[in-house]
């Protein structure tokens, strides 16, 4: 299967160097057009329930609104954030090979996010509709307030996404308690379809153990009658030749939806670009024999998705630019702002403190402030910061 997924080389006289540049222009906009991942209830559900939370208050409609008209213009916008990823552990029990939390001492970086910190977060940010709660970390590890945290968002009717490493869920019947915080999306990343893969991957992780698991969560949702899950894969050299087996994986284990992720991010920091770089396959991968994994998931009940980023951004237009910094923002665990969850850590890229002690305008000021506003500016000057080069195709 390597050799129908990967691309072989040929070789090619350096006097046909701009045709074989056509040719890998052509192959991105193959990738590209891959079909994107879908809410896992659907896209109708999501529409749904953003209407919900837009009628349910005049505040956050009169915010979306106003954040609708920007545009992506305005460096200093008139509207708060409608979208966060909130990191409520910055620590996990796995060292996965592609994610820097496997350079932290002892796999933690700073302490837990407070339940209450976390309500009052939400609560100051009226414009919200959706929320990625997870972020470089294992967000079960925490317990009882992580599942609170998601019911807490949900009566607000803000959409829900996180995501697990599902080593957990036997314990205490956390599958069923994930499932009746009544999140509107949980992605469980499983990247083999091996024990020897996943585990040689997933560092830390014990493969049956995970798998077992994921039965059951499933089986939960299917008793409830709902759709929530969605298995998520980060292809790389290690696992490229099992993707169909884990598209078969995905149908034995209950999952209504398989998504691969083409492309490792770094964090902003050099020395993860070059580890993830040596086992990127992204420039190697062959679109058409990844469009038939569309047809056998169809064939098994699983509907693929494809996640990558392979065009980038560019600076020719407000259009093309990253829309994180006009709509979003990620709040680490220790309460700090970063522009993105791509570098997901505030030792990396800073901007200001969500909640400063008994302050609860802080997030606010900062998301208006000189610092964020600037940040913005450089993307619209098409003046790229540093941390965010990578994202974009033309980033000088």
């Amino acid at each position: 299967m390597l050799d129908q997924i990967v691309a072989r080389p040929t070789d090619r006289p350096t006097a046909r160097a701009n045709a074989e540049a056509a040719e890998q222009d052509t192959r991105r906009k193959a990738l590209r057009a891959l079909p994107a991942p879908e809410p896992a209830a659907g896209i109708a559900a999501y529409y749904r329930e953003r209407d919900l939370a837009l009628a349910a208050s005049p505040a956050k409609r009169a915010n979306y609104e106003r954040y609708l008209a920007a545009q992506r213009r305005e460096a200093a916008p008139d509207y708060l954030p409608i979208k966060l990823d909130i990191e409520n552990v910055s620590r996990c029990n796995f060292r996965c090979t592609m994610c820097s939390v496997g350079s932290w001492h002892k796999g933690k970086r700073a302490d837990d996010m407070p339940l209450s910190a976390f309500e009052r977060l939400i609560d100051e940010q009226v414009g919200l509709v959706e929320i990625k709660l997870q972020g470089l970390g294992e967000p079960t590890l925490q317990r009882d307030p992580y599942f609170d945290m998601i019911r807490y968002a949900r009566t607000r009717h803000i959409w829900v996404r996180t995501t697990t490493n599902a080593s957990l869920l036997h314990l205490k019947d956390n599958y069923r308690r994930l499932v009746d915080a009544n999140p509107n999306e949980i992605q469980i990343s499983i990247d083999g379809a091996t024990k020897a893969v996943f585990e040689g991957i997933r560092r830390g992780s014990v493969f049956e153990r995970v798998i077992e698991n994921c039965r059951r969560l499933n089986a939960y949702c299917r008793e409830r009658g709902v759709v929530r899950t969605k298995m998520w894969t980060v292809v790389q050299r290690a696992n490229v030749h099992q993707l169909a087996d884990l598209v078969k994986l995905a149908s034995q284990l209950g999952f209504k939806h398989q998504v691969f992720s083409l492309e490792l991010v770094d964090w902003g920091l050099a020395e993860w670009r070059a580890a993830n770089d040596s086992v990127s396959v992204e420039d190697e991968l062959d679109p058409g024999a990844l469009l038939a994994l569309v047809g056998l998931g169809m064939e098994l009940g699983v509907q693929v998705r494809f996640w990558n980023t392979t065009e980038k951004y560019a600076t020719r237009s407000p259009e093309t630019l990253c829309p994180w910094p006009f709509e979003r923002a990620f709040v680490s665990s220790d309460l700090r702002v970063v522009p993105c969850c791509t570098i997901g850590n505030p030792d990396v890229c800073q901007i200001g403190s969500a909640l400063d002690g008994d302050d609860p305008g802080a997030f606010t000021r900062h998301w208006h402030g000189d610092e964020f506003v600037a940040f913005r500016q450089a993307h619209l000057d098409g003046r790229i910061p540093e941390v965010c080069k990578a994202c974009y195709a033309d980033p000088d």
